[in-house]
Order: structure tokens, then C-alpha cells, then sequence
């Protein structure tokens, strides 16, 4: 059985059929050779995408790589801004960090050894 995130067989058999032998991604529509398209995820699974025939694609992988390379950013920024508002996480306010006792002060020192004379200048 095949993971949650992952096409089923056919899935992926019927997004080829509909792609046609190219790129799905609109700005590129190279066209592809047996074996060369990969499926991806239109809405990625970590923000709630299914895998479904609606949310599948066929790209090339030129075009796959950019697509995950921005999917990932856009996860990240998601998974920050639950963060904040959440309250695990807080942008802008610096880490509070453990403060020591330090060392205790040295007793004041009553009088000089001798005394300090002004130097005169010839």
C-alpha cells in the first residue's frame, strides 16, 4: 500500500495521459521522453494537498527541482508564522540568557602605597 504522500500507479498512468508527453508547468512545456516526467504535488502534502488526480502534475525534472526549491520555502515560512502565533516562537525579542553571580568585589583600597607627584615640567 502505498504511503499518504505518494500517487497510486494509477494516478500517475492517467496525469501522463492528460499531460500528453510534455511538461505541465506552463512556462516551460518541454516535451518529455518515456520515463522523463516525474509527478509532483500541485499543493504540497505538508499544506494540506491530497494525492489525487486534481493535485497532480507531470514536470520535467528541470522544472520538479525549481518547484520543490520553492515549496520548501513556502513550508517553512508556514510552519514559522504557526510558530508565532502559537507563542513558540517569537521573532524579534532577544533569547534571555542565565545570568551569573559574578565575582565578588574586591575590599576598597584605603590609601597608596605613595603618593603620586605631579610632574614638573622643566
Amino acid at each position: 500500500m502505498p504511503r499518504a504522500h505518494h500517487f497510486t500507479r494509477k494516478i500517475i498512468r492517467q496525469a501522463k495521459e492528460r499531460a500528453d508527453g510534455k511538461c505541465e508547468n506552463r512556462m516551460c512545456g518541454a516535451v518529455l521522453k518515456t520515463g522523463e516526467g516525474e509527478a509532483d504535488h500541485i499543493l504540497p502534502v505538508e499544506m494540506g494537498g491530497e494525492s489525487t488526480l486534481i493535485n497532480c502534475q507531470i514536470l520535467c525534472r528541470v522544472c520538479h527541482k525549481a518547484k520543490t526549491k520553492k515549496d520548501i520555502g513556502r513550508i517553512r515560512k508556514s510552519d514559522r508564522q504557526r510558530d508565532k502565533h502559537s507563542g513558540a516562537f517569537q521573532q524579534g525579542r532577544k533569547r534571555s540568557s542565565f545570568k551569573s553571580q559574578g565575582f565578588t568585589p574586591a575590599p576598597p583600597q584605603n590609601t597608596a602605597s605613595k603618593p603620586i607627584e605631579k610632574w614638573r615640567g622643566f
